[in-house]
C-alpha cells in the first residue's frame, strides 16, 4: 500500500474546489476591528457596467493564466485517452448526450467563447500544454472550469457566465457511473478479466472506424489555436498512435473506471447507508470530494483484510458532500503569517478551512481525479488568477433605496463575521458538521506527504517561459521545513468558516450543503422549503437564488440538468443552522429574520450589489 500512501490519501474541498479560500490554524481570540462594509453604489447601471468591464480586462490582463484554469488538462502524460473520450457516446449512445455535446448529460456545456473547440467547456486535451504537440497520445481530463465556470439566464435570455463560480449543472458522480456503464455494455454477462479487456479493445477500435468513415476530423474538429493546429493530419497522427497503443491505453482506462465504480461504492457503503442508491446518480453541482479523491487507492485494496483497512482507515469518518465554491477574490480570504512566521492565522475559505495555503490547495483539487502524473502549471496559474479575480456582478436590477437600508442591517448583524481574514470556525450554527470531520490523522498525514512529494519548495516549473518555483514560499516567506502547514491540525476544523460575501447571489444555494434555495429562505428559516429544484438556470431575483421551484417542461432530447432536491433525505443535507441568533465577544448577531421580514428583504437587495 505504498503508492497509496503516497498518492491516495488527502483532502480537499471539492472538484475545488479546494481551489477557494484560505484557512486558518487557529480561531481568532478576540473581536476583530469593525470590518468597512461596502457602501451600495448610488448609480446601479453605470456600477453594473463598470465591474463587468473591470473584470473582462481583468482576464484579458491574465489570459494565459485564465486559459490554464479553464482549458488545460491536469497532466500531459496521464489521463483518460481523447479518443477513447470521444467515443464513448459511439459505443452507447443511449447512455450519453446530443450530438452536438454527449457531455451534456453529466452538466458539461459548449461555451461559445471557445470558438472552435471540440469538447465543451471543461474537458482540457494535454496537446494544448505538451511543448512538444506530435509526441505522444492525448490524454484529456476535467479541468478547473467544470466545476468553476457556470452560467445563469440573464436578461433576455442571454446567457451569462460565470467565471470563477459554480457550475451548478457538473455531475462527476454521473460521469463515472456512465464510463462504467459503457465497458459494462461491452461486457455483458463475461468475467473474465483479459476477455473483458479483448472485448473492450476491440469495441473501441471498431467505434474507431465508425467514426473515421464519418468525417476526417471527427476528433478535433480542425481546431486552432495561436500555438497549435489540431487538423486532419493531427488527427490521423493521434489515430494512428491510438491503434498502436490501444491495449495498454484501454486496459489502463478500463481500470480506472472499475477502481473509480467500486471504490465509491466502498465509500456510500461506509458513509452513506440507506443512502447508496440515490447517491450513485450524483448531485450536480456538489460533490464528495474528499471521498471521491480517497477511492483512489481502492487499487491497493480490493480483497480481505485489505477492503477492511481501506474501509476502516483510509476513508473519511464521515460523509462529507458539499456544494461547489467559488474561487474569486482570494485575496480576501487569504490566511496570514504570526510574527514568528511559523502559523498561519486569520484566514478563511474552504467550507471548514484546513488548506491554508492556496497553491496546495489548488493541487488537492487536481489530486480529486487521482491522476499519478499532475501538471503543477495548472495550479500555479490558478493561484495568480484567482487572487484578485472579480466576483461576477449581479446580472439584474437592484432597488438601490431598499439595498441601502439593507447595507445597514448588514454593518450590524452581518458584517463581522463575514470580513475578509475571519478564520474563525463556527460551530455554533446548528448545521450539520459531517463535513467538518472527514480529515482523519491518516488523511491529514497522508495529503501532506503527497503534496509535499507533488511539490516541495525546491520543485521548479517554467511559467511563461520562466522557471519558477511555486511552492518555495507563501507571502514572502520561506516554505522549507514547513510541511505541517500543508493540511493545518485537525481539531481545529470542526465547524465552517464564514466567507466574504462578494458574488455571493451567485453562490446558490446556500449553507455548505447547499440545502437552502435563496438568500432569503436562508435569513427567514420558517419559510425553508424542505424540497426544492436545484441546477436550474433561471434566477429568482425577487428572493436571490437560482430558480427553485417546478422546472418548464424539458424539449424532447434535450438534457436537463434541473433535479429534486430534498434535504429531509439524508442528515448531510438537513438544511437546519444559520436559523438562530447568536452572541460572539459578547454582541448579539441576529441570523433569524422571520420577525422581520422586510428587513431580511432589505439584506437580500443589498447583498445582490456585492
Amino acid at each position: 500500500m505504498t503508492l497509496s500512501v503516497k498518492h491516495g490519501f488527502c483532502v480537499l474541498l471539492v472538484c475545488g474546489v479546494v481551489m477557494t479560500a484560505a484557512c486558518s490554524n487557529k480561531p481568532l481570540d478576540a473581536p476583530a476591528p469593525p470590518p468597512v462594509v461596502k457602501s451600495t453604489p448610488d448609480n446601479w447601471p453605470a456600477n453594473q457596467s463598470e465591474r463587468i468591464a473591470k473584470k473582462a480586462k481583468y482576464i484579458q490582463d491574465h489570459q494565459a493564466a485564465f486559459d490554464w484554469f479553464a482549458d488545460f488538462a491536469f497532466s500531459v502524460s496521464d489521463g483518460t485517452p481523447y479518443i477513447a473520450l470521444r467515443l464513448l457516446p459511439v459505443i452507447a449512445p443511449e447512455l450519453w448526450g446530443s450530438k452536438e455535446n454527449f457531455l451534456d448529460v453529466v452538466g458539461l456545456f459548449n461555451d461559445p467563447r471557445q470558438n472552435g473547440y471540440p469538447m465543451p467547456r471543461g474537458i482540457g486535451i494535454s496537446a494544448l500544454a505538451r511543448e512538444t504537440h506530435r509526441s505522444d497520445v492525448d490524454y484529456t481530463s476535467f479541468t478547473c472550469a467544470a466545476c468553476h465556470i457556470g452560467r445563469v439566464t440573464g436578461e433576455g435570455g442571454k446567457t451569462v457566465y460565470i467565471d470563477g463560480g459554480i457550475n451548478t449543472e457538473f455531475n462527476i458522480v454521473a460521469y463515472r457511473v456512465k464510463v462504467y456503464q459503457t465497458f459494462q455494455k461491452i461486457f455483458g454477462s463475461e468475467t473474465d478479466s483479459a476477455t473483458r479487456q479483448r472485448l473492450a479493445v476491440a469495441a473501441f477500435l471498431a467505434a474507431l472506424d465508425q467514426a473515421q468513415k464519418s468525417s476526417a476530423t471527427f476528433f478535433y474538429r480542425d481546431y486552432k489555436t495561436p500555438w497549435i493546429h489540431l487538423d486532419a493530419a493531427y488527427e490521423k497522427q493521434q489515430i494512428d498512435l491510438f491503434k498502436e497503443k490501444a491495449t495498454e491505453l484501454l486496459n489502463a482506462f478500463l481500470n480506472k473506471s472499475i477502481i473509480d465504480y467500486t471504490g465509491f461504492g466502498a465509500l456510500l457503503d461506509k458513509n452513506y447507508k440507506g443512502f447508496q442508491a440515490r447517491a450513485l446518480q450524483g448531485f450536480p453541482g456538489m460533490a464528495d470530494a474528499t471521498g471521491i479523491y480517497t477511492v483512489n487507492s481502492y487499487n491497493s485494496a480490493q480483497q480481505g483484510f485489505f477492503t477492511r483497512m481501506f474501509a476502516t482507515f483510509i476513508l473519511p469518518d464521515s460523509p462529507g458532500i458539499t456544494d461547489f465554491m467559488a474561487v474569486w477574490e482570494q485575496t480576501d480570504r487569504k490566511a496570514q503569517w504570526d510574527s514568528a512566521h511559523k502559523a498561519l492565522i486569520n484566514g478563511g475559505g474552504q467550507w471548514n478551512g484546513n488548506i491554508p495555503i492556496p497553491i496546495y490547495r489548488n493541487l488537492a483539487a487536481q489530486s480529486t481525479l487521482g491522476l499519478s502524473n499532475i501538471d503543477i502549471r495548472v495550479s500555479a496559474f490558478a493561484v495568480e488568477l484567482l487572487d484578485k479575480l472579480p466576483a461576477t456582478v449581479y446580472p439584474f436590477d437592484v432597488d438601490i433605496n431598499l439595498a441601502k437600508q439593507g447595507e445597514r442591517l448588514f454593518a450590524k448583524n452581518c458584517a463581522q463575521c463575514h470580513q475578509p481574514h475571519n478564520g474563525k470556525v463556527y460551530a455554533n450554527l446548528d448545521t450539520n458538521l459531517d463535513r467538518s470531520y472527514v480529515v482523519n490523522w491518516l488523511i491529514r498525514r497522508g495529503g501532506m506527504n503527497a503534496f509535499h512529494d507533488i511539490c516541495s519548495p525546491t520543485t521548479t516549473v517554467s511559467m511563461k517561459g520562466v522557471v519558477s518555483a511555486p511552492c518555495a514560499q507563501f507571502e514572502g516567506v520561506s516554505l522549507e521545513g514547513k510541511k505541517d502547514l500543508i493540511i493545518s491540525p485537525n481539531d481545529q476544523h470542526h465547524g465552517y468558516n464564514a466567507s466574504p460575501l462578494n458574488g455571493i447571489w451567485a453562490q446558490a444555494p446556500f449553507l455548505h450543503n447547499g440545502s437552502v434555495p435563496t438568500i432569503y429562505h436562508l435569513l427567514v428559516p420558517k419559510e425553508r422549503p424542505t424540497t426544492f429544484y436545484k441546477s436550474r438556470l433561471e434566477y429568482d431575483q425577487k428572493f436571490a437564488g437560482f430558480a427553485w421551484s417546478a422546472p418548464p417542461p424539458t424539449p424532447q432530447g434535450a438534457a436537463s440538468a434541473a433535479y429534486l432536491f430534498d434535504s429531509t433525505s439524508f442528515p448531510a443535507l438537513s438544511n437546519k443552522g444559520h436559523a438562530v441568533d447568536i452572541e460572539e465577544h459578547g454582541q448579539r448577531y441576529k441570523l433569524d429574520w422571520s420577525d422581520d421580514q422586510a428587513g431580511a428583504m432589505a439584506i437580500v437587495e443589498y447583498l445582490k450589489t456585492l
